[in-house]
């Protein structure tokens, strides 16, 4: 292809992702800037468009994504931590063994491929888990497929759940809050900890570095309370968008096919896995005296994002929501790689036999 025609591809996608995925926030819908990109490079891919993204341009968005995960990993969650960790434990093992099993039979059953069942039935944060299951050697595709559909569904019954006991969802577009963290500190601050952890990433060699480094440093300055890390929202969308076009653009008519012929077993297992959650938060509520809307938002599957923001903006106890889905985020991220290619190696001796 030459210059002009990619040139005139990348327009069009650019113009068409962007308006997309003005609509979709506009209309809350969650990972707007990832989902809309991600669906106009899918949609352009399979009419045989053949674009990629600069590599170097989806490492700093994967760092970026790290230091915006990095920023909700606060002093508050580990004291909130420290007093229920019991709790948090008893959650955290019985979600992740409910997901395992969830993906174990998935790839039994040959619904997707083994590891994509595991990493896309893993409830932690649905973009990690992606650039995760891709450097681990997953097809990062069909794990978004699963990812998001599910974000989507636990969104929107987190949402529900909020509207039933507050009376209001009070959330706003991503692109409403385009100017938070442009104080030239905070720029600069996060600009430095993406371009350490990009660094540390490279020097560890380990598969999604940029994405664990940075996350890891930011974390670390704001446990220290050396400082607080808040990436500018007008960077996270370009880099959400770089997300969903590297994830988009790799696309075949085949794999539309099977992720057609897949999503009603993929929604039906959202749903079981949605309602294990909605069964935790019931115990929790039984048992612990934790208000209803509280125990549903930190149980839910994955979502995290979403997650977040209806708790901070509604009359749940936030630092406990967060407590329990940043634990839970981190214990996959450190037993995910293992339980995919365990899982996975099991299900498809199972099936032989």
């Amino acid at each position: 292809m030459n210059r002009a025609g990619a040139a005139r591809d990348w327009l069009v996608l650019g113009g068409a992702s962007v308006a997309l995925a003005l609509c979709l926030d506009l209309l809350l819908l969650p990972a707007a800037w990832l989902l809309g990109p991600m669906l106009v490079a899918i949609g352009l891919a399979a009419g045989g468009m053949r674009l990629k993204p600069p590599e170097s341009l989806s490492v700093i968005a994967q760092a970026l994504v790290g230091c915006l995960i990095a920023h909700a990993i606060t002093p508050g969650i580990f004291l909130t931590l420290a007093r229920d960790w019991a709790l948090f434990l008893a959650t955290t093992v019985a979600t992740i063994l409910a997901s395992g099993l969830l993906g174990y039979l998935l790839a039994r059953w040959r619904v997707v491929p083994g590891t994509v069942a595991i990493w896309g039935s893993s409830p932690g944060g649905a973009t990690a888990m992606v650039i995760l299951a891709q450097a681990w050697g997953a097809d990062a595709r069909l794990v978004a497929v699963m990812v998001y559909l599910r974000v989507v569904m636990v969104a929107g019954l987190a949402s529900v759940v909020a509207l039933v006991f507050t009376g209001h969802v009070a959330r706003q577009p991503l692109i409403a809050g385009w100017s938070q963290g442009l104080a030239l500190d905070t720029l600069g601050l996060s600009a430095a900890v993406v371009a350490a952890g990009i660094l540390l990433g490279r020097w560890l060699r380990i598969p999604a570095g940029a994405l664990i480094c940075t996350m890891a440093l930011g974390a670390f300055l704001n446990l220290t309370d050396i400082a607080r890390v808040d990436p500018p929202r007008l960077a996270m969308i370009p880099a959400y968008a770089l997300i969903g076009w590297r994830i988009g653009l790799g696309f075949t008519r085949e794999t539309l096919l099977l992720s057609a012929r897949a999503l009603p077993r993929l929604a039906l297992a959202s749903a079981v896995l949605l309602a294990f959650g909605g069964a935790m938060a019931v115990l929790l509520v039984r048992f612990t005296g934790i208000d209803p809307l509280t125990a549903y938002l930190a149980t839910s599957p994955g979502g995290m994002d979403a997650i977040a923001v209806i708790a901070s903006s509604s009359a749940a106890d936030a630092p406990f929501v967060m407590a329990l889905q940043v634990v839970r985020f981190l214990v996959i991220m450190m037993v995910g790689p293992w339980l995919a290619v365990r899982l996975a190696k099991y299900a498809s001796d199972d099936h032989q036999r």
